[in-house]
């Protein structure tokens, strides 16, 4: 299992999340096993998410896919994500 740790700014809150959710079923495949949303204190529009994926190799293939990539141009992202992905000690 590995930790991702995104954080990107967005247009418009609740447009990214409800795009987020109905792209369930393509992180589910991607290997995402879990995930809790937050952002920065006091900016409602600056995302982080912290998800669990199943292994490194499946959490680069999602977040370098053009599938994902659409998506988030689609849901309002402003800005190319920070993106860091933790393997497990």
């Amino acid at each position: 299992m590995v930790t991702v740790i995104v954080r990107h700014k967005v247009k418009n809150y609740a447009k990214w999340r409800e795009a987020f959710d109905g792209f369930r079923k393509e992180r589910r495949v991607g290997g995402e096993k879990s995930f809790k949303l937050g952002n920065i204190a006091g900016k409602k529009n600056n995302i982080v998410g912290i998800m669990r994926f199943d292994s490194t190799a499946n959490a680069k293939s999602f977040f370098s896919s053009r599938l994902l990539k659409a998506k988030m141009t689609e849901a309002g992202v402003l800005e190319k994500p920070d993106i860091w992905i933790v393997e497990d000690r």
